[in-house]
Order: C-alpha cells, then sequence, then structure tokens
C-alpha cells in the first residue's frame, strides 16, 4: 500500500502559496535511520502550489504556479508499515 499525497502537510508546508497542488510531487531521500521497532526516513518534498483567490473572473491574468519545497520526517512502523508524517522546520 502507497501512502497518498493527502497524508502529507503539504499545505502546512507552504512559503510562497496559499493552496498546495499534489499532481507532481518529488521525493529526495536525505537520510533513513533504523530505530528499536522503526525506520526514520527524513524527505524533502518537491510540489507546486498556487496563491488561490487574488483573480477576478474576467481576469485574463494566467494562475501563476509556484515550486514549493518542504522537508518531512516518515516514522515507519517495521511490524505494521504504520506511518506517521511530521513536518519538519528548516
Amino acid at each position: 500500500m502507497q501512502l497518498g499525497a493527502g497524508h502529507l502537510p503539504l499545505q502546512q508546508g507552504l512559503s510562497s502559496s496559499s493552496h498546495a497542488l499534489d499532481d507532481q510531487l518529488d521525493v529526495m531521500l536525505i537520510s533513513v535511520t533504523e530505530e528499536a521497532g522503526f525506520l526514520r526516513v527524513k524527505a524533502g518534498l518537491f510540489y507546486s502550489g498556487i496563491i488561490a483567490g487574488c483573480n477576478c473572473a474576467d481576469d485574463p491574468t494566467p494562475v501563476d504556479v509556484n515550486t514549493e519545497y518542504c522537508v518531512v520526517r516518515l516514522d515507519i512502523d517495521k511490524a505494521t508499515a504504520e506511518t506517521t508524517v511530521t513536518l519538519l522546520a528548516e
């Protein structure tokens, strides 16, 4: 089973947008450590966001897509594969 983008804190990790897009998500592994009973994975997430609600209905200006990046920690239980995702401050 895969962890879907809806389970990631993309909205909370925004730095220059107001709405996270999860249609293109790239992951960069930063580190993996093994601790008692679980794996701890630190990963960088590259995704896009938009500034929603700033255009009038008849405004021909296209919606600008901003590149976003955040770092998360995934704690994966080795017995059950249950995963907890935490947004890390950078």
